[in-house]
């Protein structure tokens, strides 16, 4: 299938490592110039600052000759610092700085891109959220990964007239560069192999697994990315999309 990527030009941000790495690769296989194939422009800023966003979206746009597609991705070095915990234990400045990295991050980005879509008369914004939009227990990073489903709906509405879709989606437990460690530490905890933990995480009637019964790569995410990303997916706007293997039990309408 024609995907009609060819020529597009894209910003990944978090494209050095993780699902944002996988997104940026298979969007340049589909023949897209990616700013973080067939040409890389590897770029360096700080989502928590506008100026450093305005340039870097500015740099990117005039060394790939426009903006077509950005993929908010972007979260802290080894994730974001996330509120945790009993409400009172809960630190004012880590809840402030997971928002801050994620949610207006994400916010900054679109807003910086936006002239260089809607010039074009065709954009793509999607977001990389995550399921703790739908579980309780992490108070900042489900309260901002259910911000990020909110302003996805938002910009769908005001951008729709321009030609741009806006679209989330919510990963699982995703395997990337971070989950060798991440086994090692839940095998501790369990007292056995990496591989036994990660069988037991996701046998059949584990809470902790999915529909599945196995751990979601990266590059399955970038798959529903890229889709989303494409001309095939013109109908499909302020949508969430999960892509964890059907994690959870609940059913949502």
């Amino acid at each position: 299938m024609d995907l009609g990527l060819q020529g597009k030009r894209a910003i990944v941000t978090g494209g050095s490592r993780g699902i944002g790495k996988a997104i940026a690769r298979e969007l340049a296989r589909e023949g897209v110039d990616v700013a973080t194939n067939r040409r890389i422009v590897p770029l360096v800023a700080d989502v928590t600052s506008k100026e450093q966003v305005d340039r870097m979206v500015a740099e990117a746009a005039q060394q790939l000759s426009g903006l077509h597609i950005l993929v908010n991705s972007g979260s802290a070095p080894g994730g974001s610092v996330t509120a945790t915990g009993p409400i009172e234990t809960v630190i004012d400045e880590d809840l402030i700085q997971d928002f801050n990295v994620k949610y207006v991050g994400a916010l900054r980005c679109s807003r910086a891109v936006i002239p260089f879509m809607k010039k074009e008369g065709w954009g793509r914004i999607i977001n990389i959220s995550g399921g703790n939009a739908r579980n309780a227990g992490n108070l900042s990073g489900g309260a901002r990964n259910a911000g990020l489903v909110h302003m996805t709906k938002t910009l769908a509405v005001q951008l729709g007239r321009h030609g741009i879709t806006v679209n989330c989606i919510h990963p699982g437990t995703t395997r990337t560069e971070r989950t060798p460690s991440l086994l090692a530490a839940r095998a501790a905890q369990l007292g056995v192999s990496p591989q036994e933990a990660e069988r037991q995480d996701f046998a059949p009637d584990s809470p902790r697994g999915n529909a599945i019964c196995r751990m979601v790569d990266a590059s399955e995410v970038a798959f529903v990315a890229v889709f989303l990303a494409s001309e095939k997916a013109c109908a499909v706007s302020g949508e969430l999309l999960s892509a964890s293997g059907g994690a959870g039990r609940s059913v949502y309408y």
